[in-house]
């Protein structure tokens, strides 16, 4: 029978938008995976390594060299016979780090009926019918757009940012601000609904500009942005505006710069601009609209690689099926955060505890995946974790220890190393660090599924 540890050889993508040779994590973990005929090149964008069974970049036994998704399909037993009969005999998530250095595309995934409908009607550009939920957490300081701002705030930018309001429209910047005046922060259903119709029918107003009128409306609000940094965006009369000045003014240089005269540039104003610090998450449900800026990150998401685009991006946009997709559900920042909880099913040794060693749950409200991220803080710290009826990939961020799977494997890990831990398999990881110092610590991720009764499912779902 496989044993149920199996070290990965995980591929990278270059990307236009990932950070530049050893800058890159994705390309230094890929290297602490690869084999012996990959190195990083010094001047070559490493943007995102794969960790799962996707057939557009899967992963590899490092030893064998065969697909993880021909080991899980030949031994369904690896990832448990109800994660294998619900999705087909593969991972149901895939494990991402991405190092991003320039703005990703403005875009949102889309829902599973909405996914078989494009994979349906253009599947060059719609690849797979699946929906793509995902959860990123910080591995380095992070900034992204997340979700459309609430609606006063979008009502403010639409007041102070003259550009922006001449490619919407007078009309529909009226129209806008009459329908949600007094009823921006409502919590009744109608109100809301009202709201997000008005949203819906504001923001295509915005995507539809002709690239003759993004042009002129981009020159105009650089410049004001390079001219007038401190007041930049600010209303006078306001008695708080939603964003610092200096900083709002740096981030539209900055993306212009990226992106030249971009309607990305207009879309900031509608979304959530937000800053996680490492260890901090957010989930982004199907049909939400977001866009990363820079950072490095671990993302989890549906088996998927379907991308709907409209902006900071040379790739194909598709605006008319972005506009119509999206929920349109407006509200601040904080709410789209994740807030990872204590991990019950992970046993702690002695140095563990009294070095302050952690393991924390992150559990987006979706059966596909959860995170699980550890911290070692001492040598000897050990974390052993419950048998679960599902598939785990694991990663280990920084770092050096060991990883075992009952009596039968132990394997070294380290920065970059990646495991596949199959299912019904106690897993235990220690830190082996040298003692020296208050820096040696040892993390890692598992992302992981299971499917058992509701009553009694170890990630709460």
């Amino acid at each position: 029978m496989q044993v149920p540890l199996i070290r990965l050889q995980c591929g990278v993508n270059s990307y236009d938008w990932g950070k530049i040779g050893q800058q890159s994590a994705a390309a230094k973990y890929a290297a602490a995976t690869a084999s012996a005929d990959f190195s990083i090149e010094a001047d070559k964008p490493y943007a995102e390594l794969w960790m799962g069974t996707h057939p557009s970049l899967p992963s590899k036994d490092l030893e064998t060299q065969r697909t993880l998704l021909d080991l899980v399909q030949d031994n369904q037993s690896l990832i448990g016979s109800e994660v294998s009969q619900r999705y087909g005999g593969k991972l149901p998530f895939l494990f991402k780090v991405l190092s991003i250095k320039k703005a990703l595309s403005i875009q949102a995934h889309p829902n599973k009926k909405l996914a078989e409908q494009l994979h349906a009607r253009d599947p060059r550009n719609y690849p797979d019918d699946n929906h793509k939920p995902e959860m990123t957490i910080a591995i380095t300081p992070f900034e992204g757009l997340c979700g459309f701002r609430p609606l006063g705030e979008i009502v403010h930018f639409l007041n102070t940012v003259k550009p922006l309001r001449f490619l919407v429209g007078d009309e529909a910047a009226n129209n806008f601000e009459q329908i949600v005046k007094g009823s921006e922060d409502s919590e009744d259903p109608a109100k809301v609904e009202l709201n997000k119709d008005a949203l819906r029918t504001l923001f295509t107003s915005l995507m539809e500009s002709s690239q003759e009128s993004i042009e002129a409306a981009a020159k105009e609000l650089v410049a004001e942005a390079e001219n007038s940094p401190s007041t930049f965006a600010v209303s006078p009369d306001a008695e708080t505006n939603p964003s610092n000045a200096s900083d709002l003014a740096e981030l539209v240089v900055r993306l212009n710069g990226q992106f030249p005269n971009d309607i990305g540039l207009f879309v900031l104003f509608f979304l959530n601009y937000v800053k996680l610090a490492p260890g901090e998450a957010m989930f982004l449900k199907a049909d939400d609209i977001h866009a990363y800026i820079s950072g490095d990150i671990i993302e989890c998401m549906a088996s998927s690689d379907n991308v709907v685009r409209a902006g900071f991006t040379p790739k194909f946009k598709d605006v008319a099926t972005l506009t119509k997709m999206l929920t349109y559900s407006y509200a601040p920042i904080d709410e789209q955060k994740m807030h990872p909880t204590e991990y019950p099913y992970a046993t702690l040794n002695t140095i563990a505890y009294t070095s302050g060693s952690a393991v924390v749950l992150y559990d987006p409200p979706i059966e596909e995946f959860s995170v699980v991220k550890t911290d070692l803080n001492r040598r000897g710290a050990k974390a052993t974790f419950d048998p679960i009826p599902g598939p785990s990939i694991v990663i280990c961020t920084r770092g050096r220890g060991k990883i075992s799977v009952g009596p039968a494997k132990t394997e070294e890990i380290k920065e970059g190393y990646v495991f596949f831990v199959g299912a019904l398999a106690e897993c235990i990881i220690e830190n082996t660090g040298s003692g020296e110092g208050d820096d040696d610590v040892f993390t890692t991720f598992k992302a992981f599924c299971e499917l058992t009764g509701e009553e009694d499912m170890p990630n709460g779902h």
